[in-house]
């Protein structure tokens, strides 16, 4: 498991770092897929870069850049990466640098290693579930990550809520709360600051697909928090034959 947490973590960097050359460029080949999401060039080169990284360990890849794979052939799968080369591609077309590289390592339908990367940031967070969980800067400094304990009944309870997704359902959650703190942030950045101890509950009542999750829910529940289904409070599970996840809420234990 270390060694390929040792390749995902060099495909996480290397795929960061062909984002950041478009980040830094003039022309950001924007395309518009058939979602209506956007798609840039630094989409493509991150995945080609990742992918190749990922492919001689001859384990399956599913990448939201990559080409759709049945669920004939899926379902088959006991192991595979699951890979987002440029989560928060709005957030990367603002320029406000809130945008992720993730990768996570699927069994049986669960994250059991996760890499997420911040480019402009140069931050790099890692986990295996059940042995820690990390954070390095870009200087080599690495800190271990622990999720705070949530009781959603104190008061002041630190909240992470997305800049484009505040819906009906998440301010309902959140006014059912005593004086809670905002935090607004981009992409899988939301779940990592609760690894950090930086926040104390993310619901998520808004569509995300797989890809978006698995790498950052790997980091967290290595650090010590859960994720969970909304509002059956169950695990979120992997590799279904439709790819959207249900809502979920993302807290420590």
């Amino acid at each position: 498991m270390k060694q390929l947490l040792e390749i995902a973590k060099q495909a996480a960097l290397e795929g960061g770092a062909a984002i950041i050359e478009v980040y830094e460029g003039a022309d950001f080949g924007i395309e518009t897929k058939g979602d209506q999401s956007p798609l840039t060039k630094a989409d493509r080169l991150a995945h080609k870069k990742i992918v190749s990284h990922l492919e001689p360990t001859g384990i399956p890849i599913l990448s939201e850049e990559g080409k759709a794979i049945p669920y004939e052939e899926r379902k088959q799968w006991t192991q595979f990466w699951l890979v987002d080369p440029l989560d928060g591609t709005k957030e990367f077309i603002k320029r406000n640098g809130e945008f992720t590289v993730n990768i996570a390592l699927i069994e049986h339908g669960k994250p059991v290693l996760g890499v997420v990367y911040t480019p402009v940031l140069g931050n790099l967070y890692w986990g295996i579930v059940g042995e820690g969980a990390f954070m390095a800067d870009r200087k080599g400094n690495t800190k271990p990550l622990t999720c705070p304990s949530t009781d959603l009944t104190q008061t002041g309870i630190r909240v992470v809520a997305s800049r484009s997704h505040l819906n009906d359902e998440t301010q309902a959650f959140i006014d059912g709360l005593k004086e809670p703190q905002l935090v607004s942030m981009g992409s899988s950045l939301k779940f990592l600051m609760l690894a950090e101890g930086k926040a104390d509950v993310y619901p998520r009542f808004a569509p995300t697909m797989e890809w978006d999750t698995g790498a950052a829910q790997a980091v967290v529940e290595a650090a010590g928090g859960e994720v969970l289904r909304h509002p059956e409070n169950t695990p979120l599970e992997y590799n279904k034959e439709n790819l959207l996840n249900p809502y979920f809420w993302v807290r420590g234990k």
